[in-house]
């Protein structure tokens, strides 16, 4: 039965940020829209697009309030949309995760992360999908910030795009099969790897 589903991907705005691994998020609603040969438009509280997916609608959202600020636009849309709670999934860096693995949850806590603890605050449970990027946790103590806020590493960005493309078939599977076969399907893959070639050039860096 078709449905309606708000697809939200967090990050921050502004071209500072845009290649940052704290931006993954919107990264994944980029490629997703690309995919759709569809573009965002500026609306409140964020960039917003309309895909449909084999009779479902598929309500795309990049928040502009903000990492920190996200529930504000989440809750925003998600009322004014009236989507059902198991419809939400939000798109979201992981650094417990290596870069490039995926784990999707149904529910669960904020994991330490500002945006997701936003959300939890605006919409008053955290009762609600969320598909996590693993950005890895290559920093040193005290180094968090730094760490998320900074370009991912250039061996990062060659797999970037296998990554993304991964992210995207999540979200589809999400919808068209439901969470439980996409949990089965892509919490087990892991990351893309570097061939030896990029290895050993990177090495050579």
């Amino acid at each position: 039965m078709a449905a309606s589903y708000l697809i939200v991907g967090l990050g921050n705005i502004g071209p500072e940020y845009a290649a940052t691994r704290h931006n993954m998020g919107f990264m994944t609603l980029d490629a997703l829209a690309a995919a759709s040969n569809v573009v965002f438009s500026t609306e409140r509280y964020g960039d917003t697009a309309q895909i449909r997916l084999k009779g479902n609608t598929l309500h795309l959202l990049k928040p502009s309030t903000y990492m920190n600020l996200s529930g504000k636009a989440v809750a925003f849309w998600f009322h004014k949309l009236n989507i059902a709670p198991e419809n939400l999934l939000v798109v979201v860096d992981d650094l417990a995760l290596p870069f490039g693995a995926l784990r999707l949850r149904k529910s669960g806590s904020d994991g330490g992360h500002n945006g997701l603890k936003s959300i939890d605050y605006h919409l008053i449970t955290n009762q609600y999908a969320r598909l996590r990027l693993g950005i890895g946790n290559g920093f040193a103590p005290g180094g968090q910030i730094d760490f998320v806020l900074s370009e991912l590493l250039l061996e990062e960005k060659r797999i970037l795009p296998d990554v993304l493309s991964s992210a995207v078939e999540a979200i589809k599977c999400f919808v068209l099969e439901g969470p439980d076969r996409a949990m089965t399907r892509f919490n087990r893959l892991q990351p893309p790897q570097k061939s030896s070639e990029e290895n050993s050039s990177s090495k050579a860096e």
